[in-house]
């Protein structure tokens, strides 16, 4: 039942693709005209214009695949829904997630030119493998959250975010509210930088996969044609978890965007 569902939102999402001539440029760089809805991990106070809609997908290890479509379905709100397995990549049998993600946006304040926008919303979708001994996902979903994001013209646009969050995912007794923060600089007109730093305090306690560091991760993000963008991320740089071998963890982000 859980690979049907995996492969009925594989289909959808590779469908969804050329239905329309793309009027989007993408998320990333000073000429994007799509606002970022993620930091590396992170929600920001980003949404999708109303009648647009994406599709994206994330790669990571043991040939793990997580997809997500959302739409914009009002001025001030958007409703998203994603699914995830391992060893989508590989010659592994695919293990999919127990149950898919959810998510819902609502801004409840724009950005003015003092003031930073304000979103408030719920995502039930983690990033990563998914731990069934500890019912959590590698990366913890963000659970209910609150973002401010604000955006400033420094040689082209340099964006700052901060956010709290409560994630649901709370069997290995680490149930503290969380907090974020996050920078967008962009590089030209079609590449951005990011970095990230979740605090993981929801993370942290001794039989919880975080050492009490919180999670650095940087990223880049590259608008490669109309409605495409493509990214690669460098998670965890203080080897946070415990279980971390190295230093950062690679994976791949594709973002397509278009409208109704």
């Amino acid at each position: 039942m859980r690979l049907n569902i995996f492969l009925l939102l594989l289909v959808v999402s590779i469908l969804c693709i050329p239905q329309s001539t793309s009027r989007a440029q993408g998320s990333a760089g000073s000429t994007s005209t799509i606002e970022p809805r993620f930091l590396v991990d992170m929600p920001t106070a980003g949404l999708l214009p109303r009648g647009s809609f994406s599709v994206d997908m994330d790669f990571f290890q043991y040939g793990g695949v997580m997809m997500r479509i959302n739409a914009g379905i009002a001025h001030m709100l958007s409703f998203g829904i994603s699914y995830g397995a391992n060893h989508v990549v590989g010659m592994d049998k695919i293990d999919p997630n127990p149950y898919p993600g959810i998510n819902i946006r609502l801004r409840i304040i724009d950005e003015t030119t003092i003031a930073p926008a304000v979103l408030i919303g719920f995502d039930s979708q983690g990033k990563e493998s998914y731990i069934d001994e500890l019912d959590r996902y590698t990366i913890k979903s963000p659970g209910f959250f609150v973002v401010l994001s604000k955006n400033y013209h420094f040689m082209g646009d340099l964006s700052i975010h901060g956010g709290l969050n409560y994630s649901l995912e709370r069997k290995d007794g680490s149930n503290a509210l969380n907090m974020y923060t996050g920078l967008e600089k962009s590089i030209g007109s079609n590449l951005s930088l990011l970095l990230e730093y979740n605090l993981g305090l929801n993370d942290a306690r001794a039989d919880a996969m975080g050492r009490g560091r919180g999670y650095l991760s940087t990223g880049m993000r590259w608008s490669v044609g109309k409605g495409f963008t493509l990214g690669f991320d460098m998670k965890d740089l203080v080897k946070n978890q415990r279980d971390r071998l190295s230093i950062g963890n690679r994976t791949v982000y594709i973002e397509y965007v278009n409208f109704f």
